[in-house]
């Protein structure tokens, strides 16, 4: 079986990554899928004998070699399905198969459009507007590359209208164990993946590379530390008031979900400062004392923002709206239409400060800076008047 799935990879070693000392298997998103599905599906309706695999170069940059799990061929139109492989990441949408049929369309170009099992979105704030199938920008532009790939190697096909239907059989019950109802996604779940590529996420290998970043700052003799969840905390330190603080993000520590344990991991090693910034939707968490901001433990971004605004006096109609947001920018627009913005966040960051230094103790001076990349800065908690002087200065010699 292992070294089936090793198949699945042109390159095999790039089958698997190191998460800290750990080796861990890649696997492939659903839109992966609907695109292998569809190079195949594609190659039967043009004349082509059954294709067991296809070859896939995801945007990633990375090539596949995917099992087609299924193909028929009826009445002027093709059909194939993939399962799908989480690698060592399973979620609830592994071994789920995705199957994408093609017919001639009167209409001219690749008309793609969502079957049984993929969700149909209900509210506006997420990629795709209202109405629409759940099936992202980035998997749809796979599946039409994908199409029009097999076009060019059948020239009389080029030209000719397509009417694509992705469906996941599965996908309505699968959708019960996941938030796509609470985000606005009914009837079934998303066709996602912006590389292609699930790259796994082992806590525990996380948690240890957490560890180990931290050790190597305390052995270089540093005292403080710049703790972002990843890459967009660092994207933000780059530009707008905070471009300061660019020199020092390379040395920040991602803490992914898991802000708690790396504050435990601080005070453990014994340093004395640290800042902490971070986008909204994650943060926002913290106000509530939610240490692991990964949904799977818990959520509550709406909850905290509705509870803050009505200590700021929003009316019945705004906190109704809150509670049935998509997005924390979403969110943020309607403090915004009640003009409660800034009072909303300045009541937030005082329980995230009382909640973060109850979890790093007496010992450590903390601060939080909070940003969303929709409206840039949103504001800091007190403690980040005497933290960002001392980190500028630590790394800044």
């Amino acid at each position: 079986m292992e070294n089936q799935k090793e198949n699945q990879w042109i390159s095999p070693e790039e089958a698997y990554i190191y998460v800290g000392q750990q080796k861990l298997r890649r696997g492939y998103t659903t839109g992966s899928c609907a695109a292998a599905a569809a190079q195949a599906a594609a190659r039967v309706l043009f004349g082509e004998e059954e294709p067991k695999t296809v070859e896939l170069t995801v945007p990633k940059g990375l090539t596949l070699c995917i099992p087609v799990h299924s193909v028929q061929k009826y009445e002027g139109q093709a059909q194939a399905s993939v399962c799908k492989d989480s690698g060592d990441d399973p979620d609830v949408t592994d071994h789920i198969e995705v199957v994408v049929s093609i017919q001639p369309n009167p209409t001219p170009g690749i008309t793609i459009r969502g079957g049984q099992g993929v969700g149909r979105v209900t509210k506006p704030g997420l990629e795709m507007p209202v109405g629409e199938a759940a099936i992202n920008k980035t998997p749809r532009r796979m599946i039409r590359e994908q199409i029009e790939l097999v076009q060019q190697e059948h020239p009389e096909w080029e030209g000719v209208g397509l009417l694509v239907t992705v469906s996941i059989p599965k996908g309505e019950e699968i959708a019960k164990k996941t938030y796509n109802p609470r985000l606005g996604i009914e009837g079934g779940i998303s066709v996602l993946g912006t590389s292609g590529i699930v790259e796994p996420m082992s806590e525990k290998a996380l948690t240890d590379s957490i560890r180990l970043e931290l050790s190597m700052l305390k052995e270089a003799g540093h005292k403080t530390v710049l703790i972002t969840p990843g890459n967009y905390g660092k994207t933000f330190l780059s530009e707008g008031e905070f471009s300061s603080l660019a020199p020092i993000a390379p040395y920040a520590v991602k803490c992914s979900n898991f802000v708690g344990d790396t504050l435990d991991y601080c005070v453990q090693m014994g340093f004395d400062t640290a800042l902490l910034v971070g986008h909204i939707g994650k943060f926002s968490k913290l106000a509530a004392g939610i240490m692991n901001t990964h949904s799977h433990y818990a959520d509550g971004r709406l909850e905290v923002f509705t509870a803050h605004a009505a200590l700021c006096g929003a009316s019945r109609e705004t906190l109704f709206a809150l509670m049935q947001s998509v997005t924390t920018d979403e969110a943020i627009a309607l403090l915004d239409r009640e003009g409660i913005r800034e009072a909303v966040l300045d009541s937030m960051l005082t329980k995230i400060e009382e909640h973060v230094r109850a979890r790093a103790g007496e010992t450590m001076q903390t601060g939080v800076i909070l940003f969303s990349n929709q409206y840039g800065y949103l504001g800091q908690t007190a403690g980040c008047e005497s933290v960002l002087p001392r980190l500028m200065e630590e790394y800044g010699r």
